[in-house]
């Protein structure tokens, strides 16, 4: 029997080779065998400010990303998520089930405030940051995935939706929600910035240089990773302590060319950092070439893309809107 397999991606800023190498890879190899749903979160995108025609082209543009990099709308179900309107719903009701101090414990609130704060000092703090969480928990348990891919800084936010699940399934003596578990692929390697490997590699980077988006062209990526960070050792070697910059950038050829870490430093041993960074950027550019292809060519028509899109909401409202009626009849909402 498949298992479930359910994701999303903030339609906020464009898309790094750290999404396509963490996430989207790992979709295009787990749809074949699993059933598989993809969400654009553009209700999660303004939780802080955002210019109009900027998520709408965000959330056109991150589709068409995610079918020019293998993801098949034949087989996997990828939509928009204010396009199944039992996501807010559902929301609403686990938010009357949560407490205020589970999520002002959250750290990404935490962080995002600050962040928040600092960039604009007068701005006033959004409810959306405060109850992100009860959306992704909804996100989660409309469609009772055996697995959800996400990162370790969403973890907090899994294990919410996990008490949030319990918490219900406990107060109406009802087995309302499936308990999702997280997913994590094997032989993943978190790809991190290029400037400071500590930090990973994120989309929302104030900084361009720390980045390789999508749709970086040859002269940009070669520019990028000609200034990544390395050491003044010269000496190829993966210790993610002592050699984060080099150990970052052995991980993307890694990644790329389905080799292990140890088969990358054979590859590299006896070589220098000039040979490593001329090595990742005409690997990386005949990852992306094709796919930014195919992307503009699904751009180009976007009523077929947008067809694409309200097929995946269809499939995906069929799940959501009977886990909804299921749940409202269970505390009441269903008066009738």
């Amino acid at each position: 029997m498949k298992k479930r397999v359910l994701s999303g991606v903030t339609s906020t800023g464009k898309l790094t080779l750290g999404n396509y190498l963490g996430a989207i890879s790992n979709f295009v190899k787990l749809q074949t065998e699993n059933e598989l749903f993809i969400f654009i979160a553009n209700l999660h995108a303004i939780t802080i400010p955002i210019a109009k025609k900027e998520l709408a082209t965000n959330t056109l543009e991150i589709a068409a990303w995610y079918f020019a990099c293998g993801i098949d709308p034949n087989v996997a179900n990828v939509f928009v998520q204010s396009d199944v309107l039992e996501h807010t719903q559902l929301s609403y009701i686990l938010l009357c089930n949560s407490y205020l101090g589970e999520l002002e414990r959250m750290t990404q609130f935490k962080d995002k405030m600050q962040k928040t704060k600092q960039q604009n000092k007068t701005i006033s703090i959004p409810t959306g940051l405060l109850v992100y969480p009860t959306l992704m928990a909804a996100d989660i348990l409309l469609y009772e995935p055996d697995l959800v891919p996400v990162g370790s800084d969403q973890t907090q936010h899994l294990e919410l939706t996990k008490t949030l699940a319990e918490r219900l399934n406990a107060k109406y003596q009802a087995n309302l929600f499936k308990i999702p578990q997280q997913y994590q692929a094997q032989h993943s390697h978190r790809i991190m910035s290029l400037q400071d490997p500590t930090k990973k590699m994120s989309k929302s980077d104030d900084n361009p240089k720390n980045v390789i988006f999508l749709s970086d062209d040859l002269n940009t990526i070669t520019e990028k990773i000609k200034k990544a960070v390395t050491d003044s050792e010269n000496i190829i070697k993966y210790d993610i302590e002592k050699k984060p910059g080099v150990s970052n950038l052995l991980a993307i050829y890694a990644s790329i060319t389905n080799k292990t870490i140890a088969e990358a430093e054979s590859y590299f041993a006896s070589k220098d950092y000039s040979f490593l960074k001329t090595e990742i950027i005409t690997t990386i550019h005949n990852l992306l070439a094709p796919i930014q292809e195919k992307q503009q060519k699904y751009l180009s028509d976007q009523a077929s893309l947008i067809k694409l899109l309200q097929q995946g909401a269809e499939n995906a409202k069929k799940i959501a809107a009977s886990k909804l009626q299921e749940v409202q009849k269970a505390i009441g909402i269903n008066y009738q």
